[in-house]
This record gives structure tokens, sequence and C-alpha cells, in this order.
């Protein structure tokens, strides 16, 4: 942690990597991991029910997403929607075990990965930053390290 006792922003940059985006460190240039701490990096829960909404370019990899708890699910009071950025589609949910650690409103989305099927978009990995995390969309790859 920096003197003083706060903590750098998280700034990442999106680079393109087959079927999405990896992850880089603004600040180091090293890649960032699915398991940094910083982050998750998580698969849409839900997405069979919605496979319609999925397949809309709003889920595209590197698109902005939107975060909304449903306090009232019948089902789950800890439920995290993932919805398009404008709040129009509904991909599915965040996984239930990491959803009753976050609170959405301290968290950023982004489509990072998806899986296709031979109809299109059959899953979409998500990353969640911290609210204050700069992520630069898209950069091209840095050149390979030896």
């Amino acid at each position: 942690m920096p003197e003083g006792g706060t903590r750098e922003r998280l700034r990442l940059w999106l680079e393109r990597a087959g079927d999405g985006f990896r992850l880089r460190d603004a600040a180091t240039e090293e890649l960032v991991r699915a398991e940094d701490p910083r982050i998750r990096v998580i698969k849409v829960a839900g997405v069979s029910y919605r496979l319609a909404a999925l397949r809309d370019d709003a889920f595209a990899p590197g698109k902005k997403l939107a975060l909304r708890p449903e306090p009232e699910n019948e089902h789950d009071s800890h439920a995290i929607g993932i919805w398009d950025d404008a709040g129009r589609l509904q991909a599915g949910y965040v996984p239930a075990d990491i959803a009753r650690e976050l609170d959405a409103n301290e968290w950023q989305a982004v489509s990072l990965w998806e899986f296709l099927d031979e109809e299109g978009r059959g899953g979409l990995r998500v990353l969640l930053a911290p609210r204050d995390a700069w992520i630069g969309l898209p950069r091209a790859s840095f050149p390979e390290r030896r």
C-alpha cells in the first residue's frame, strides 16, 4: 500500500485475445490473471434462460455492463443481475457464491470473453473491477516478452 494508507487506483488495458480480451496492468505492463485479488472474473450464471438477450451485441467482449442488485429476488436476496449498459437486456447473474460477497454498487463490469456455439454466443465471462478502476478499451497486444 502506498504511503499514507491509500491504495493506488487500478488501471487495466483490455487486449484482444481469441474470443475476447486478456487483461494487462497499465502501470506495470504485466498480464493480470483471473485469480488476481483486485478483480473478479466470473462466468455469468443463468444464461441458458436468456440466450436471445445474451446474443445481442450489447454483450460482445469489451462492452461495459451494468450490475443490478435484486434484494427482492424470491430465490436469493443477494442476487445481482448482469445487464447491458443501457439496462434493456439481462444476460444472467453473478454466481450466487460470489454475489454474497459483493456490494454491486462498489464494482463495475465489462464483458471479457465469449463462448460460441453453432448459433452464436452461448456463454460469457465478465470482469468485475472496483468502481474506481480505470479500464482501457481495447488495446493492441504488447510484443511477446522473452
